[in-house]
């Protein structure tokens, strides 16, 4: 390739990433790729366990694409909500949160599953888990309080107060179900926001000394847990117990090499990896789509997260941007943390990935938060107008194709 070619197609690039709807077409086809891997990915890790337990090998796959088709009109409708709607639903989502994360403490609502009492029955097989709602609960409430208080964030105080009570409560009552993946998460998307108002490094050197030690207090005063951390330092010193989970991800993924086994040929999805649709699913991805698989979503999350902070440093108002980092900051922070308990980097702590895993409870907030970023993403200098350029343009081809029909019908 020559340097004229090289210099036309770094220009080319430059210039498409300059365009207003840029962010916008982003959001939209990263978060459709996600969803669309998902699926395929879902049906191939349960399809084992569905026809063991329910007769078919759709069953896990028929629930989370109806969690699909419920969830991408929400998504879409919530992009159609004005920034100032969201701001509003802020402190409702917060409080509401807080409300169903207390109704699990209350016998015969709280449901325990695997040891973390994290779950709500409404009877029957409809369940929720309210920990995941209060993820985008803590960002909207965070970022509207943070706009409010725009001019006031050069003191520490009004940094501090009321954001970390507030939402340190809420992280100790999900601490409290036994619930520590998602306490993880909620405690970056904390420091997240901290580090988007311009907080000072020695905060957060201060926040991770106080989180490391009570985390370290949590893991030893808790058999279980030390058992994980210690399987997590070697998986294969108890392969035949808690080392089990881990052990058999890092065969998916080595089984995988480079191109895979081939889509729907994994070896490990027939009841030697657990929870192979949820929390494992990036193994069997690995072992499935190999490599080449595993780095395509490390890339899609990777333009997730370029998206979302351009996002938020190309818009002028503050709730959008500090909105925008959020929710950038809790997805990006709950893959990285999946991807690190599925290669060893991290104790197996039972964190899904986002857009892809199953689970209905994570993927309609998620859904929910991604139409919020379409919404803000309009926001960006000269999106709505070249929005409503493009709709202007479709209007006189659909009047001549509805025109055509007419003439043909008469």
């Amino acid at each position: 390739m020559s340097t004229a070619q090289r210099s036309g197609g770094v220009a080319w690039l430059r210039a498409s990433m300059d365009r207003p709807l840029t962010s916008y077409q982003l959001v939209i086809g990263v978060t459709g790729l996600l969803l669309s891997l998902g699926l395929i990915m879902v049906l191939s890790a349960s399809s084992v366990l569905s026809f063991e337990q329910y007769g078919t090998s759709y069953h896990v796959f028929g629930k989370q694409a109806l969690w699909v088709v419920v969830g991408v009109p929400v998504a879409w409708l919530t992009s159609r909500l004005p920034v100032r709607v969201m701001r509003w639903l802020a402190y409702p989502a917060l409080l509401g949160s807080v409300a169903l994360i207390a109704l699990t403490y209350v016998p015969g609502v709280g449901v325990s599953v695997n040891g973390n009492r994290n779950w709500l029955s409404f009877g029957g097989p409809i369940t929720i888990q309210p920990s995941e709602v209060a993820k985008l609960a803590i960002v909207l409430w965070a970022a509207d309080l943070y706009a409010r208080k725009e001019r006031l964030l050069g003191d520490w105080k009004h940094l501090l107060i009321p954001m970390v009570p507030v939402t340190a409560l809420v992280t100790l009552l999900v601490v409290g179900q036994r619930d520590l993946g998602t306490a993880l998460v909620l405690f970056t998307i904390i420091l997240g926001m901290l580090w988007v108002v311009g907080a000072p490094a020695r905060l957060f050197a201060g926040a991770l000394v106080v989180v490391g030690g009570l985390v370290a207090y949590l893991a030893s005063t808790d058999a279980e847990r030390v058992k994980r951390v210690m399987s997590f330092l070697d998986p294969f010193a108890d392969m035949q117990g808690d080392g089990w989970q881990a052990a058999h991800s890092f065969f998916a993924l080595a089984t995988g090499q480079f191109w895979g086994v081939g889509l729907g040929a994994s070896r490990q999805k027939w009841g030697t990896l657990p929870e192979a649709h949820t929390d494992f699913i990036f193994a069997v991805i690995g072992e499935e789509l190999g490599l080449f698989g595993t780095l395509v979503v490390l890339a899609l999350f990777m333009l997730l997260a370029y998206t979302g902070f351009r996002i938020a440093s190309r818009t002028r108002e503050p709730f959008v941007r500090y909105a925008s980092a959020g929710i950038t900051v809790w997805l990006l922070a709950q893959a990285v943390i999946n991807f690190g308990m599925v290669l060893g980097l991290l104790p197996v702590i039972g964190i899904p990935l986002p857009l892809v895993s199953y689970g209905g409870s994570a993927l309609l907030p998620t859904l929910i938060a991604l139409g919020m970023l379409l919404a803000f993403a309009k926001t960006e200098p000269g999106a709505r107008a070249a929005l409503r350029a493009r709709r202007s343009n479709r209007a006189p081809w659909l009047r001549n194709r509805s025109g055509d029909r007419s003439v043909g019908g008469g």
